[in-house]
């Protein structure tokens, strides 16, 4: 414990230092708050960072502290013990929050709570010294239980002792405990002497109306809490809904109003946002404070903000109407960015970072990948490059699409065109309906289809537009593409070439060079030309156009790159497309480390793009706090990439712009130090090592060029399978990945307690 303390006490020193940088970082923003006060909103810390850590653990409390804005307010759910003391938990019932289960077996009770009877262990049947046997787990089982049993119980006076910045105290069950002979607000009226309490809430008016004249409004704010619209408070009589409507009543006793997100803006049943109500400005008119509450980067959001957190937060503090007075959150670091670095930032702020956006099939993150729809939308959004998968139809059309499969992306299953299935196993394992199969007017027949690359977890994408848009041929592309002063380039990639040529007798490469050449892109002062493809074959035969950046894709995750690989790539390419994994390796869905793959291409006059970028967190390592904007950060900081590739380009422009990027980064826009969480999880609980990433090798790199298109084979009626199957396109073996469940980043140090 001593080496730990030792080890961590110096970092964390670190990190406090950098959180200084933040005072300076906030009174610089320009933004004017609509909040009643006029200050920046609050960042509550809901148990510390209970995104990552067990709530209330003295890890979550110090987290909090270190990496948000300076004048974070600890939360802290109070629940009393047998013997009277105030301790932190979610909950009256401790286990779904600690190991009592396993601890005190047997010794479950069933009590009436909100007259509903309830069977658990409650903080009232156990003294403190009991408690000290128990440890803190992760209460939501969607988060890491890596650091469970690890941190005990925290006591209201351990928080306070760690002199927060503020301390806000929430009494949900005031009545519960005076049924069992305690009284909580005898309890908090002795902390109160001791203690500085910065807020004070509860769901109960009655309790509130009994303490207000006993404190110093100056000092302590007295808040009230809602509960949903249809549940009754109970010294009222009154639901949650009704109260809503009288202000005038709340302030006589609270200064300030605790809401879910829903009573600003309520979700339609399909998960849409509907207008936002009224409700913040009458408080605000009232002279009441408007505090929100449920915000996690790890529940699926609203489809309005594309699974992106700090799109949601700005929706709260920054969307041109009113400004909320703070928020209740998991994952403080988050609020903390977009109210300091993205709050008030236009789309025409100027780029802070060079970092290259280039979409994936357009803004396919929100729309139907390469529609019309979904190019317009990227470009709206910020991307430097948008991007055309090239497919080719039977009669030689070639159009953008992200699959040379038709199943894949259209409505094909359910055309006419359906009988039209065969097996390729040089394209692809199993069966399909390939884009050479039908004819350009055939295709246009077709709807596109949103992709769902997470459905196995049930989350989907913008449902509302799951079949809009329309395809585009490369020609239509290149001119929208032109005719947009925003972009600086778009990017070609292409696929399974030499089949088409030697199978098919379509000379995929011919025809893109030639629609390139009649849009007018050979001309030097155009915008720039990406060719991307797996295959060096390709990118050789484009190797002649001195003004097209050639980009080579190594599809497969690598751990390193053998020199003679390298030397081989810069032979026929000026850039790589790597995996996110070949920067960061993980482990479990922890970050285990940063390869040196990428300084090692770099070292050889090659940029480097990496992909694919989704704002879904369960596409993220924990390490970057399911915050895509984190997971952007730490791949532009510490790799030092050249660019993105992303199915959300609205996210990575956006970062690109934000005011916090310079010399002195805050500790919320610091990024995550691959590997640094891993070891802060015990010897016990560390994930089973995963076998290493393979290396590029010079075999892998190396083909020979494109068949000819007049030397093909002749075509044998009804077959398709006479030419040899390739390899994986680098050569390189196919290794399954696992899509990493959220995240958690900047973890540098921290730990230090215990």
């Amino acid at each position: 414990m001593c080496n730990l303390r030792s080890f961590f006490t110096p970092l964390l020193a670190v990190l406090l230092l950098q959180s200084l940088v933040v005072v300076v970082s906030a009174e610089g923003s320009a933004t004017t708050w609509q909040t009643l006060t006029g200050n920046p909103p609050l960042v509550i810390a809901r148990g510390g960072f209970s995104g990552v850590f067990p709530y209330s653990s003295s890890v979550a409390f110090q987290f909090a502290t270190v990496t948000s804005l300076q004048n974070v307010v600890l939360w802290c759910d109070v629940q009393l013990t047998k013997d009277v003391v105030g301790i932190c938990a979610p909950d009256l019932r401790l286990d779904n929050s600690t190991s009592i289960a396993r601890v005190m077996q047997n010794k479950d009770k069933l009590y009436l709570v909100n007259g509903i009877p309830t069977r658990g262990w409650f903080t009232v049947d156990f003294t403190l010294n009991e408690l000290s046997l128990v440890s803190l787990t992760q209460g939501i089982y969607s988060r890491s239980e890596r650091f469970d049993y690890i941190y005990p119980i925290q006591t209201v006076e351990d928080v306070a002792n760690l002199k927060p910045p503020g301390l806000w105290l929430n009494i949900q069950h005031d009545a519960f405990f005076t049924q069992h002979n305690l009284s909580m607000r005898n309890y908090v009226l002795s902390l109160y002497r001791r203690v500085v309490i910065n807020h004070l809430s509860s769901p109960e008016a009655g309790f509130l109306r009994s303490i207000v004249k006993r404190f110093n409004l100056n000092i302590t704010k007295l808040v009230f809490r809602f509960l949903e619209p249809n549940v009754i408070e109970p010294s009222t009589n009154e639901t949650y809904g009704s109260l809503s409507k009288n202000f005038t009543f709340i302030k006589t006793f609270a200064s300030g109003i605790l809401i879910p997100k829903s009573y600003i803006w309520p979700l339609d049943a399909s998960n849409y946002l509907q207008p936002h109500t009224s409700i913040v400005s009458d408080a605000h008119k009232a002279g009441l404070e408007v505090f929100v509450s449920e915000f996690y980067n790890d529940v699926p959001l609203s489809y309005n903000y594309s699974y992106d957190p700090v799109t949601e937060y700005l929706n709260f503090v920054d969307n041109g109407v009113f400004s909320v007075d703070g928020v209740l959150s998991d994952f403080p670091v988050t609020p903390s960015a977009a109210i300091d670095c993205f709050s008030g930032l236009g789309r025409n702020a100027t780029p802070q970072v060079n970092l290259s956006v280039i979409s994936k099939n357009g803004a396919s993150g929100d729309y139907p990948g390469c529609t019309d729809l979904a190019y317009q939308k990227a470009i709206l959004y910020g991307a430097d490059v948008i991007d055309c998968p090239v497919q080719i139809s039977k009669d030689g059309i070639p159009f953008c699409l992200g699959s040379i499969n038709l199943y894949d992306s259209t409505t094909v299953a359910q055309s006419s065109y359906s009988n039209r299935s065969q097996n390729i196993p040089q394209i692809k394992a199993g069966s399909g309906i390939f884009t050479f199969s039908l004819t350009w007017s055939e295709i246009q027949n077709l709807r596109p289809v949103m992709s769902n690359p997470y459905s196995k977890y049930e989350f989907s994408r913008n449902p509302k537009f799951r079949n809009s848009g329309n395809f585009l041929t490369l020609s239509d592309f290149l001119a929208l593409a032109k005719n947009t002063s925003s972009l600086s380039g778009v990017l070609i990639s292409i696929e399974n070439a030499a089949y088409l040529i030697q199978e098919e007798g379509l000379a995929i490469t011919d025809k893109v060079l030639d629609v390139l050449s009649k849009a007018g892109y050979d001309d030097p002062t155009s915008k720039k030309v990406m060719i991307e493809s797996t295959n060096s074959s390709v990118l050789m035969k484009f190797r002649d156009i001195k003004n097209y950046e050639l980009v080579y894709q190594i599809e497969e995750d690598i751990q390193d790159a053998e020199d003679a690989a390298l030397k081989g790539i810069k032979d026929f390419a000026n850039s790589v497309v790597i995996s996110k994994n070949s920067v960061f390796p993980e482990s479990s869905s922890f970050l285990t480390g940063v390869t040196n793959v990428v300084p090692k291409l770099q070292s050889h006059g090659l940029s480097v793009y990496v992909e694919t970028f989704s704002n879904e967190f369960v596409s993220q390592a924990w390490d970057f706090f399911s915050d895509s904007t984190v997971e952007i950060n730490s791949y532009a900081m510490v790799a030092n990439i050249s660019g993105v590739i992303t199915e959300f380009p609205l996210t990575s422009a956006r970062y690109k712009r934000n005011r916090c990027l310079g010399k002195d980064l805050p500790p919320y826009m610091s990024p995550a130090q691959p590997g640094e969480l891993m070891q802060l999880i015990p010897s016990f609980a560390l994930p089973p090592a995963e076998p290493p990433n393979p290396v590029l090798a010079p075999s892998d790199v190396v083909e020979g060029p494109l068949p000819s298109l007049t030397a093909s084979p002749p075509r044998v009626p009804g077959g398709r399978a006479t030419a040899v199957p390739p390899g994986p396109p680098n050569g390189l073996p196919k290794i399954g990945a696992c899509i990493f469940l959220s995240n958690l980043a900047m973890l540098i140090t921290i730990l230090l307690l215990l």
